[in-house]
């Protein structure tokens, strides 16, 4: 899947403007402040109704307007092309594929695939443990159909289940621990067959990288699997009941990087913990590939600030055999390195919120 035509409507200084990208890399050049990084948070925008860079999207929608519009034309796998398009003005949202209308968000994010590197996402490994949940149940997501409803229902019944606990009105919550059980036994069991398939791909992608020893990925359920998760919920009824809210389950789950038998962030250096980062969310854009040949997008904004010059030019190598479609920011063309070795790619400049192709 690649986008052939994008636009852009009153997206922070980006007013009103249409590009027609390359299928595989594309840069996009400008000075800081300039509007580069609009153009990523627009495409993401367009993938999962939201931004990466603000919580409200008031923030990103341009002065004197009340709504941002983001739509695009894109070529799918088979040939076919989709018309994806989204409306937003801070209260509201409008999704539109191919002209019908859908309120949902999950109907974007399965028709527009987006894998985000910027300079926050090297954060994973030491940020808490949702930010591990997201990236994990990220992969999940496109990888297993069952995934997302099984998640709702387990939501469903835990957000049932704490407001029980909480009024202290435990009538019910038999009923509610079953659905918990099995729909959480179900998000645990995905989440476990997903990291299975996942690691070795991880640990060749790593490979081009780093040579750093011992690689494994461990994920932690949410609860001790040693027992089955009904009787965890028995024995942590006491606690849950004094602090209302249910302690174990797969909605506290997370996932732990061992290098050498070591936690990864304890251990590596900062450059290297960059590496791993980048290798893990470039493992997963190549486990869709293999699994869907539906690739999406991969954004990347500020390319030279985490990554040295060495590195670079190894990303730029596997991207160009990825035969992904790829969005790169970075201040100044002499970031980028050498091209020579890219047979096909589009340059933009960005200026006050204009974007030219060069």
């Amino acid at each position: 899947m690649s986008l052939l035509k994008l636009d852009i409507y009153h997206i922070r200084n980006i007013q009103q403007e249409s590009i027609r990208p390359s299928p595989t890399i594309n840069f996009i050049v400008g000075e800081n402040a300039s509007g580069k990084s609009s153009l990523i948070e627009a495409i993401f925008i367009l993938g999962r109704a939201r931004s990466f860079r603000s919580v409200s999207i008031k923030s990103v929608i341009s002065f004197d307007h009340q709504y941002l519009i983001v739509s695009a034309q894109t070529l799918q796998s088979d040939g076919s092309h989709r018309h994806l398009g989204i409306r937003l003005d801070g209260k509201d949202f409008e999704v539109r594929i191919n002209q019908q209308s859908t309120q949902k968000r999950s109907d974007l994010a399965y028709a527009l695939p987006l894998q985000l590197i910027h300079p926050k996402s090297y954060e994973l490994l030491d940020a808490g443990p949702q930010v591990r949940r997201e990236f994990i149940d990220w992969g999940v997501f496109n990888d297993q159909k069952n995934f997302l409803p099984a998640w709702r229902k387990f939501k469903k019944a835990l957000a049932q289940r704490n407001s029980l606990l909480k009024t202290k009105h435990l009538e019910q919550i038999n009923v509610w621990d079953k659905e918990l059980v099995y729909y959480g036994t179900i998000v645990n069991n995905c989440r476990q067959q997903y990291l299975q398939k996942f690691k070795p791909v991880f640990i060749e992608i790593l490979s081009r990288f780093l040579d750093i020893g011992h690689i494994d990925i461990k994920l932690l359920s949410g609860w001790d699997c040693a027992k089955a998760f009904q009787q965890i919920l028995t024995e942590d009824m006491d606690k849950d009941l004094r602090y209302g809210f249910t302690h174990s389950g797969p909605h506290r789950a997370d996932f732990q990087l061992m290098v050498n038998d070591r936690l990864a962030k304890d251990f590596v250096s900062r450059g290297q913990l960059k590496l791993l980062v980048l290798s893990l969310k470039l493992a997963q854009v190549q486990l869709l590939a293999d699994e869907r040949g539906n690739i999406g997008c991969i954004l990347i904004d500020d390319f030279a600030a985490e990554l040295d010059v060495a590195n670079r030019a190894k990303l730029l190598a596997y991207l160009a055999e990825l035969q992904c479609q790829v969005f790169i920011t970075a201040t100044e063309q002499a970031d980028l390195g050498d091209l020579n070795q890219l047979k096909e790619y589009k340059m933009f400049h960005v200026e006050h919120g204009h974007i030219k192709s060069m």
